[in-house]
């Protein structure tokens, strides 16, 4: 499949949101990533359910909902209900990971995993097979515009392999620091779809800025 590009609106003007979603409607990305944090999982607070729902009016694009929030699993009647197409949950935020999931797709969303840069892709190994998609951090969560951890070229390779003996379907899907220094090396160790918010939106030319981040994995 071809590689695939989900501009993250946490590195948008929020007093522009729906002009930020408009580019993303014009632009060949596949997704809107949407982080929602409470202040207490990561160190910050992004956007609740009723902008979401105000997103997904306007967008034509699937929406793409990393939840950054303590017990998740609570609010996946919420994030349907505003209109998400995939809800992604931390494994270190679900204490019944296997529950959570389940719900996900019991709302009628695709479900996805989050592991932080320090955990390690082996704690997936029991549930690969039942999740959509995984997201590795490649920056510790909570904020836009951090430097890209090296390390996550190894563990997207780790990852790959596991979702191959396994016989998965999942995606694997990167967020932190992605831009066209470090995509190449993702995309060759078998990402499929890059997370970029300041790459996007702080490009003076945010559609195109997104088409040459896809073209990089045209030929992959």
């Amino acid at each position: 499949m071809n590689l695939q590009v989900a501009p993250s609106l946490l590195a948008a003007d929020f007093a522009r949101l729906g002009e930020a979603v408009e580019i993303v409607n014009r632009s060949d990305a596949s997704l809107i990533h949407i982080d929602v944090m409470d202040g207490m999982f990561v160190p910050n607070i992004s956007v609740g359910f009723p902008v979401i729902a105000s997103i997904s009016r306007v967008a034509e694009k699937p929406l793409d909902v990393h939840m950054m929030v303590v017990d998740p699993g609570r609010f996946v009647g919420a994030v349907r209900d505003a209109g998400a197409h995939l809800m992604n949950v931390h494994y270190e935020a679900c204490t019944h990971l296997n529950r959570v999931i389940a719900s996900i797709h019991e709302a009628g969303m695709k479900a996805g995993v989050t592991l932080n840069p320090a955990t390690p892709v082996g704690m997936l190994e029991d549930i690969i097979g039942d999740v959509d998609m995984v997201l590795l951090m490649s920056v510790n969560p909570g904020f836009g515009g951090q430097k890209f951890i090296p390390g996550t070229i190894a563990k997207v390779r780790r990852l790959h392999e596991l979702i191959a003996l396994s016989g998965s379907q999942a995606l694997i899907e990167i967020d932190g620091g992605v831009d066209l220094n470090t995509a190449p090396a993702l995309i060759e160790a078998g990402a499929d779809i890059l997370v970029a918010g300041s790459y996007v939106f702080k490009a003076p030319d945010p559609i195109r800025a997104i088409h040459d981040l896809r073209l990089l994995g045209e030929n992959r």
